[in-house]
C-alpha cells in the first residue's frame, strides 16, 4: 500500500490553507476581543503555530528550520565529518518538530494513501494549543485536504465527495475557527509587547 513521503505530510500539517472551501464556506468571524492582525486567516494561523513550534525548539536548545535560499554548499557526498554535523542536527530538530517512534495517528484515503502523525513532538503540541482536538483536526484536515484526490480516484463530482464529508468539513470549520481565535490572540500579544516592552 504507497505512503505519503514524510515531507509532502510535514507540508499537509503545516499549512492549514484549504483552497476547496473558498467555493464551499467562508471562515466564521474571528471574535471582536481583539483587533485581527493584518494577515489573511490562513496566515494568521501559519504564524502562530511557528511561533509555538520556533519556543518549542528553542526550549530544547534547537534552531528552528527555516527554507534555504541560494546553492547549499557541502552537500556532495565526499566530505565525511563536515556533512554528519549538519546531518545529525537536521536530524534531531525533524525528531523534536514532528515527534519520534511509532505513528499514534493514521487514516487510509479512499484513493489507497494512508497518512500518520505523530501526537508528541512540537508540531502537535502547537496543533493541540491551537486546535484543542488534535486527533480530531488530522483526521478532518486530511480528508479535506483530500477531497479532490478522492473525487477524482472515485470518478464522482467534487460536490458529491463534499456532500459525503459534511460532518468532517463542520469539524473543520469549528476547529480552524478557533485556531483562529486562538492564534489572532496570541499574534495581537505578541504584538503588543512588542510595542510595549516591560
Amino acid at each position: 500500500m504507497p505512503h505519503r513521503p514524510w515531507p509532502l505530510l510535514a507540508a499537509l500539517l503545516l499549512a492549514p490553507s484549504l483552497l476547496f472551501l473558498s467555493a464551499c464556506a467562508k471562515s466564521p468571524t474571528v471574535p471582536a476581543t481583539a483587533p485581527a492582525p493584518a494577515l489573511p486567516p490562513d496566515d494568521v494561523i501559519r504564524s502562530a503555530q511557528q511561533q509555538l513550534t520556533d519556543g518549542c525548539l528553542k526550549r530544547q536548545g534547537l534552531t528552528p528550520p527555516r527554507p534555504r535560499h541560494g546553492n547549499s554548499s557541502g552537500s556532495g557526498s565526499g566530505s565525511g565529518s563536515a556533512d554528519n554535523g549538519p546531518s545529525q542536527t537536521q536530524e534531531r530538530t525533524a525528531a523534536a518538530l514532528f515527534g519520534t517512534g511509532r505513528t499514534e495517528l493514521s487514516i487510509e484515503l479512499p484513493t489507497g494513501y494512508t497518512v500518520r502523525a505523530h501526537t508528541d513532538g512540537c508540531l502537535a503540541a502547537a496543533q493541540r494549543t491551537l486546535y484543542g482536538d488534535q486527533r480530531r483536526w488530522f483526521e478532518v484536515s486530511t480528508i479535506a485536504n483530500n477531497l479532490k484526490p478522492e473525487a477524482a480516484y472515485r470518478h464522482r463530482t467534487l460536490a458529491s465527495v463534499r456532500a459525503e464529508h459534511r460532518q468532517e468539513l463542520a469539524d473543520w470549520r469549528t476547529l480552524r475557527a478557533r485556531a483562529l481565535h486562538h492564534a489572532t490572540t496570541r499574534l495581537t500579544a505578541h504584538q503588543q509587547r512588542e510595542k510595549h516592552p516591560s
